[in-house]
């Protein structure tokens, strides 16, 4: 992406500010989703597996093109071997979330209430759906945070069109995940208003992670290819844990298949494009 078609005013604000105003973008765009619960009180189940399936194949398309890739180059600019940051900070990105995991309640969609995972708790079963998506936001927004901080950073392998095409895939995928949280709420029996108020409300870490994440890269450069691996690791192990199993439960494993093909194809042309 060209920067002489980004606005000025969002080029001398800082890569901080810039993580902060695109996750509120990707949070948004998380609203937007679960908005989708003033019109529908169900959504058919295929549909809410390919939307699912989509997501999964963004994730997965970012985790390497953005994060991956990118931490391997930056470490060899670095002067260090380049698959060495990139495999720890993987594995410490799967760690952290497996760890969350196990400590915070949450409930995956389509499971009854005795199916929660996480410290037991009396919490009800809203909000234990609700925390679930807000785990899988977690990485995401770590994810783009890292990568306004490593154009800060000013390092080559950076560009003000990747991090956007990272914030523009993050958000696109927010958006099923958004609907995937209100209309259950909404079928289970609660107020079209309460359910979209927990359906926005699991994306509101986005800007909290990605204005750490830019924090911590500007901190401490050298970490950055681990940051983004990390980022990566985070990202695969909510894909493989919890985004693929939901989008196969059910009819319309074929058609989640379909959407994470069609997600990731579209993910790679953005931040190859954009680039």
């Amino acid at each position: 992406m060209n920067s002489a078609s980004v606005p000025s005013w969002f080029l001398d604000i800082g890569p901080v500010y810039q993580a902060l105003l695109a996750t509120l973008f990707t949070w948004f765009v998380t609203a937007l989703g679960a908005g989708m619960v003033f019109f529908f009180k169900t959504i058919n189940k295929r549909v809410l597996n390919s939307m699912l399936g989509f997501a999964a194949g963004i994730m997965i398309a970012a985790s390497f093109w953005s994060l991956l890739a990118p931490a391997i180059e930056m470490s060899e600019e670095l002067g260090n071997t380049g698959w060495i940051p990139a495999v720890v900070g993987f594995l410490l990105g799967g760690a952290f979330l497996w760890l969350a995991d196990q400590l915070l309640p949450h409930l995956h969609l389509g499971l009854p209430a005795e199916k929660a995972e996480g410290i037991k708790t009396t919490w009800r079963r809203s909000i234990l759906l609700v925390l679930a998506i807000t785990l899988h936001n977690i990485p995401e927004g770590l994810a783009v945070g890292v990568a306004f901080g490593a154009l800060g950073a000013g390092l080559p392998y950076a560009s003000l069109g990747g991090a956007m095409a990272l914030a523009l895939g993050i958000g696109l995928q927010n958006f099923p995940e958004g609907t995937a949280v209100s209309v259950p709420l909404r079928r289970e029996g609660l107020s079209r208003l309460k359910s979209f108020w927990y359906g926005q409300l699991s994306g509101v870490v986005e800007p909290i992670a990605g204005v750490i994440g830019a924090v911590a890269v500007l901190s401490m450069l050298p970490l950055l290819p681990y940051a983004l691996s990390f980022a990566a690791g985070a990202m695969i192990y909510v894909v493989v844990e919890e985004v693929i199993p939901e989008a196969q439960q059910g009819d319309g494993s074929d058609v989640a298949t379909i959407g994470a093909m069609l997600g990731f194809a579209l993910m790679m042309a953005m931040d190859v494009a954009l680039s």
